[in-house]
C-alpha cells in the first residue's frame, strides 16, 4: 500500500489530494512541522534534508511533489488527470505544472522565510519587497489565464493540484491581491473539491 510521510501546511497536502481525487488507498505518517518531527535520524533516513513529502511504494521510496505526482499518474491510474500527450492542452499543461515550483513557489519561500523563519533582527526588508514584487507577477500570469478557464487547462487536472495549492497558500497568506479576481474564484473552486479539504484538514 502506498504511505505517505505528512506534515500539515506543507507540500506533502498536494499528494493526499491527489490520492483522495483518485480513489486510492493509502497510509499516511503525520508528523509535527518542526525540527524534531522532520529532522530526526528516522526520517533523514527517507529524505537526507528532512523534507516531505516522501512516498512509500513497495521498494519505492520517492521524494519531491511533483515527481511524486507523475509517479503515481505513470504506475497507479494509467495516465489519470492529465491530457493525452497528443492533445492540444497537453503542452499547456506541463507548462502550469512546472511552472509553481519554477516561478511561484521560490518568491513564496523567500516571503516565509523573511515574515516567519528568520528572527525579526535578521529580516532584509529589500528580499522580502523583491518576493512580494515577483509573486505578483508571477500570480498576474495565472490570473490572466483563468480568465475564460475553471481550471489551468480547461478540465481539472494534476497541473491544479501542484499551482491550485500554491494560490491556495499565496492567497491564505494574503499575497493574491483583489485585482487577481479570476484567482480569488479559482481557490473558491478548488476549495470546494472534497478531495482537497481532505488534504487541508488532516492534521
Amino acid at each position: 500500500m502506498l504511505k505517505v510521510h505528512f506534515a500539515t501546511n506543507s507540500r506533502a497536502q498536494r499528494i493526499i489530494w491527489l490520492l483522495e481525487e483518485l480513489g486510492l488507498e493509502y497510509e499516511v505518517n503525520i508528523m509535527p512541522f518542526s525540527k524534531e518531527g522532520l529532522k530526526s535520524d528516522e526520517h533523514r533516513a527517507r529524505h537526507a534534508l528532512g523534507r516531505v513529502p516522501v512516498l512509500e511504494d513497495g521498494d519505492v521510496s520517492i521524494f519531491e511533489s511533483g515527481a511524486i505526482i507523475e509517479y503515481v499518474l505513470a504506475r497507479h491510474k494509467d495516465g489519470g488527470l492529465k491530457p493525452e500527450i497528443n492533445s492540444t492542452e497537453f503542452p499547456y499543461y506541463l507548462q502550469w505544472f512546472h511552472y509553481c515550483e519554477g516561478m511561484v513557489m521560490p518568491p513564496m519561500n523567500q516571503i516565509v522565510v523573511q515574515t516567519i523563519l528568520l528572527p525579526p533582527d535578521r529580516r532584509d526588508e529589500n528580499v522580502l519587497r523583491q518576493a512580494k514584487n515577483l509573486l505578483t507577477k508571477s500570480l498576474m500570469m495565472v490570473n490572466d489565464n483563468l480568465a475564460d478557464k475553471d481550471y489551468l487547462i480547461g478540465n481539472f487536472s494534476a497541473a491544479d493540484l501542484m499551482l491550485g495549492h500554491a494560490c491556495f497558500m499565496a492567497n491564505r497568506m494574503g499575497c493574491v491581491t483583489d485585482e487577481m479576481t479570476h484567482i480569488k474564484d479559482y481557490v473558491e473552486r478548488i476549495s470546494a473539491r472534497p478531495a482537497f479539504k481532505k488534504a487541508i484538514e488532516l492534521k
